[in-house]
This record gives structure tokens, sequence and C-alpha cells, in this order.
């Protein structure tokens, strides 16, 4: 068992998905006072997300987390306007916030391609400075990466999830019988006929407190807020992640996973949610089955089974339950569709209330137009 948790902690290291880096704007060149001449500006420290980036990569390239802009060129005879510093430009992977040391996010990149002001250049040397330079801007931020995903895999250790991704998707996650086999998130796609790519990150399991960061549990909630939607995985035996904690059954277990993202950010329980019931293989499952969805139809009826703390204030309303086994292959091409119509589904009423608020705006645009007259 040690060196068990040996190996975890050593993958682990592998992912980071947080780094706390220096920036600072080139200072400006120096004026020319005799001859009236400006300083060049020093240059700036953009960051600019691309893809196929990690924040491991940054790390081994640049051990010193360190970006400093040029200096700006000084006044000369030859040119009296100096030119601007280089520019450092630093690649980012896409689904980065950026934050100051003391907590403020200061922006965020979603899509390859969008870029972001870190650190502005120095003035120049000129007559309102007395010719001489300015310091570039500095300071220091933290990178911090939430993984951007179609679907976000939600369960307690050992629900199936990294088994289960393994499955639907191309992903290669290492699976084990033992709990925290997934000690990092892993990403897989689903490719379907007609060339549609969803993508679902399985992210490590949770555990009761994960949100007072038990368990790391702010570390991998984090990554949930920027999927899409949901799929909860349960096992339908239950759940017990050790002989000195509490046995839970498959509802409780639902229960308490949506208490933990409702305590964490409240507004995660009001994703569209998929309920993947999995180890329909194992013995008195369809039994099992058959309980959990009476409990699901009314969950008020069950709650007691709970202690009053650990109830949520609102239950998942799940868009479709699919019991499946990663094991025998059941259900597994049922949760790729269910899947695929949930996004699908989503997607149109995203465009439609688009279409909407444009109808709305060009409506306004019409009328203003008219009163003017």
């Amino acid at each position: 068992m040690v060196r068990c948790g040996a190996a975890v902690l050593r993958k682990y290291g592998n992912f980071i998905d947080d780094l706390r880096v220096y920036v600072r704007g080139g200072t400006g060149g120096m004026g020319h006072p005799r001859l009236g001449g400006e300083g060049g500006r020093g240059g700036d420290v953009w960051f600019v997300a691309q893809e196929r980036m990690t924040l491991k990569g940054i790390k081994e390239k640049y051990p010193h987390k360190r970006f400093v802009a040029g200096t700006g060129a000084n006044s000369s005879v030859r040119a009296l306007k100096g030119e601007k510093g280089k520019d450092r430009e630093v690649h980012v992977p896409p689904g980065i916030s950026l934050v100051t040391d003391d907590g403020k996010q200061i922006g965020e990149l979603n899509a390859a391609g969008e870029r972001f002001l870190a650190a502005r250049g120095g003035l120049g040397g000129s007559l309102a400075t007395n010719f001489l330079p300015c310091k570039g801007q500095k300071r220091i931020i933290h990178l911090d990466l939430k993984l951007i995903a179609d679907v976000g895999l939600v369960g307690f250790p050992n629900a199936g999830k990294s088994s289960l991704l393994s499955k639907i998707s191309h992903a290669k996650p290492e699976i084990a019988s033992y709990p925290f086999t997934t000690v990092q998130p892993e990403l897989g796609k689903i490719m379907y006929a007609d060339y549609k790519q969803i993508s679902v990150a399985d992210l490590p399991g949770l555990i009761e407190g994960a949100h007072v960061n038990r368990g790391m549990g702010h570390k991998f909630l984090k990554h949930i807020e920027r999927t899409k939607q949901l799929l909860l995985v349960v096992d339908i035996s239950g759940f017990q992640l050790s002989l000195k904690t509490q046995f839970r059954t498959a509802f409780e277990t639902i229960l308490l996973l949506t208490k933990e993202l409702e305590l964490y950010k409240e507004e995660l329980v009001t994703k569209p949610a998929l309920l993947a019931v999995n180890k329909m293989d194992l013995p008195c499952a369809k039994d099992n089955l058959n309980e959990l969805m009476s409990q699901l139809q009314n969950p008020q009826d069950f709650l007691h089974l709970l202690e009053e703390e650990m109830i949520p204030a609102n239950t998942l309303e799940f868009k479709e339950v699919i019991p499946v086994s990663t094991y025998t292959g059941e259900g597994i091409e049922e949760l790729k569709a269910c899947i695929r119509k949930s996004i699908d589904e989503e997607a149109e009423r995203e465009n439609e209330e688009y279409r909407k608020k444009k109808l709305l705006l060009l409506q306004t645009s019409q009328e203003e137009k008219m009163n003017g007259r």
C-alpha cells in the first residue's frame, strides 16, 4: 500500500494547473535633452493562448519563470525618436485565468489566439520626464488552469470513471481496483460516425469534504467550472472509501456529490446533467437499480437517510439515467448517444437565445431610428 501511494504522488507531480510567474515590461529608452529627442517606449509582456501548450511545458522551458520585455532604444542624433523595445509573448494553454497574488482575477484566455497584456512597457525619456526613462510595469501573476471540456465526469473514487472514459473515447487512463486511480485530470474525445467530436474530462475522485479542500478538493472541483455539462458516475452497489468511513448507497452517493458541488460553487448544480449508473454486471444490480430509480423519482421521501448537514439544498435533475457496465459494455453506446443528444440540445438552445437577443437588438435599433425622426 505504501508503494502504491508513492506512485500516486509521483504521477500527480506530472500535472500542473497553477503556475506563479514574474512579468516585467521593458524600461523606456533615454531621451536626448540637447535635441529634445524622445526615447523609445519599453516592450510589453503578453500572454497568448495557444493549443497544445501546458503549464508543465512552460515551467520546464523557463525554470526561473521570469518574463521581461525589451528595453526601448535611446534617442540619438540619427534617430531622435527611439524605437519601441521588443515585446515578449508568453504562450499559455487555453482555459487560463490570470490571478494576482491577492487573489484578484485580472483576465482570462479561453480560446487559441486570445491575448492579454500582462505588463506594459515604461515610457521613454522625454521633456515630461526630464528625458529620463521610466521603468516598465512589474507584477506577479498566477496562471490558473481550468480544463475546458464539453462533459465533466464526476464521482467518488472507484466509481469506474476511468474505465468509462476508456470505453467511450480514445483516452487510455490508468485503471486499477484501488481508489484514487485518477490523480490528475484526463481528457478524451468521443468520436461519432459523422465526425462530430465531444471532449470529456475525467476528474479525480472527490471525497466527502472536497468543498473545504479535503483530498485536494479545490484543485479538482475548479476544473468542473468550465465543463458545459456534468456526467455523474455512481457505483450501483454503493461506495465506501475505507473501513473507517461510512458505507453510502448509490442514492446517498448522488446526494453527497451534489452537496459537494453546491458547497464549492452553487452554479455547478445548475449545469445540465446525466447520470451513468455503473457496474450493472454485479449481483443484485437490477434490484438496486429499481430501488435507485424510485428514490430519484421522489428524492424528498428519502432525504432522512442522510445527516441534515449532508443534504443538498437542491437535488440535481438528470436529463437521462443510463445503466452501464464498463466490464460487459452494456449501455455504452446508449450513453454515447445520450451525451450527443444532450450536447446538441444545449447548443440549439444557446443558438435560439442568441437569435432572440440579436432580433431584440435589431428591433430596439429600428425603434430608436423611428423615434429619432
